[in-house]
């Protein structure tokens, strides 16, 4: 054998589980088609659980020194009301990162690198080989150069929502639901932002982050049905949508736009399976959602660590390698069902019913603030804060009525 794991896909998940395995001291071969640093479509945010993961992993402090600068403060303009609070404390991280790609996967393929793993830049995975209905390896090519094969006991999958080893491998899909919503973006010099800004308006989503060098992502989403006609100008209709919500028009006057506006409709959400004879799954490749809600950085981080535990436990023989991935699975799915749910239904732009009444309420007490950009943040689960006798606290039981009822909240005098 070549080692024992493969992973292929060295971004966020790949370069992390690589990283792990490696510090636990496996023999590790990680290969990806780029080489890096390289940039990729991406929400840009690390939430606060993959926060507390990269200083765990001593690998925060690098990401701040170099530049990626914090957002402990949001403001969250649903319409009805304005939030306006802080994060809350998750394993010593109180702040939301949104690194560019090109800093973030280098800094994780440079620790992978560090820990001890092998890592093949430029190498194309064109298909797997097995033997007795079980994985045994990679074959490929590097770019520019002869058709390789490499061995190992087991293969991950850290190659995104199309990912050839979960489609070689017969990774089975579930709880697919369609793409409702379509995504751009670009960045901009000149438009500072002390913390993170959201605005929920109907039929779009705009947010704000503060990146790398100075810049701020500003990040737009809409239904799918409108993203034909957005393309027919792309960055005219994009800085039309922007500029409509709240003060952002005069500030973007003031602004200048970095870069070109990217977007796609390519938003799947699906689980799969994410581990098989000889094979397993981590990231996107094995579970994917909406981007509308930011969590696929975190959840790459964090499933790095569960089916790295996983792995060297079931390769160590502290237990049989199928019950552990079997208990990844579980935990993952139990783990990350609140959130998809979640967001898949913000993804569906519905007419919000329950906003008027439940926001005002969550603005009038800072600790309820906190506590939902604790669920923003997939530090808390979604069906946890939204459980029924949690809103009757929130807005009474008139109130929990009227959101049910979607009918609006009587008006005060004064």
């Amino acid at each position: 054998m070549d080692a024992d794991v493969i992973v292929v896909g060295t971004r966020v998940g790949g370069a992390a589980t690589a990283m792990l395995l490696a510090r636990a001291g496996l023999r590790v071969l990680a290969v990806d088609r780029t080489r890096f640093p390289s940039d990729t479509l991406s929400t840009h945010q690390v939430q606060l659980p993959g926060g507390a993961l990269l200083r765990r992993w001593g690998l925060l402090d690098t990401l701040i020194a170099q530049g990626t600068p914090a957002a402990r403060m949001v403001t969250f303009d649903a319409g009805p009301a304005v939030l306006r609070g802080a994060y809350p404390h998750v394993g010593g991280v109180d702040a939301v990162y949104s690194p560019r790609r090109t800093r973030l996967d280098t800094l994780l393929v440079d620790a992978a690198r560090t820990a001890g793993a092998t890592v093949e830049e430029g190498f194309v995975v064109e298909g797997l080989t097995g033997a007795g209905g079980r994985v045994t390896g990679i074959r490929g090519t590097p770019k520019g150069g002869t058709p390789r094969t490499f061995t190992a006991p087991l293969v991950i999958g850290a190659d995104g929502k199309h990912s050839t080893v979960a489609r070689a491998a017969g990774a089975r899909e579930y709880r697919s639901r369609r793409t409702t919503s379509a995504g751009c973006y670009t960045y901009f010099a000149g438009l500072p932002v002390t913390g993170g800004e959201i605005y929920s308006r109907p039929g779009m989503m705009v947010t704000l982050w503060p990146t790398d060098d100075g810049l701020t992502i500003v990040f737009l989403a809409v239904p799918l049905a409108r993203f034909a006609g957005l393309r027919t100008d792309l960055t005219g209709n994009y800085l039309a949508a922007v500029a409509s919500v709240g003060d952002l028009g005069e500030r973007l006057a003031t602004a200048h736009r970095a870069g070109p506006v990217r977007a796609t409709a390519d938003l799947p959400n699906v689980f799969r399976r994410p581990y098989g004879p000889g094979w397993a799954l981590v990231g996107d490749a094995g579970l994917v959602m909406d981007p509308i809600t930011g969590q696929g950085i975190g959840h790459a981080l964090r499933d790095a660590e569960s089916l790295s535990a996983a792995i060297v436990a079931g390769l160590g023989g502290r237990r049989p390698l199928d019950a552990a991935l079997a208990a990844h699975h579980r935990d993952r799915d139990t783990a990350r069902r609140p959130m998809y749910d979640l967001t898949t239904r913000l993804a569906r732009f519905r007419p919000d019913r329950a906003g008027p009444t439940l926001f005002p309420a969550i603005a009038a007490d800072p600790a309820l603030v906190t506590r939902f950009l604790g669920v923003l943040t997939g530090a808390e689960p979604a069906d946890a804060f939204f459980a029924p006798a949690v809103l009757r606290r929130i807005v009474g039981t008139r109130g929990l009525l009227r959101m049910v009822a979607g009918r609006p909240a009587p008006a005060t005098s004064g």
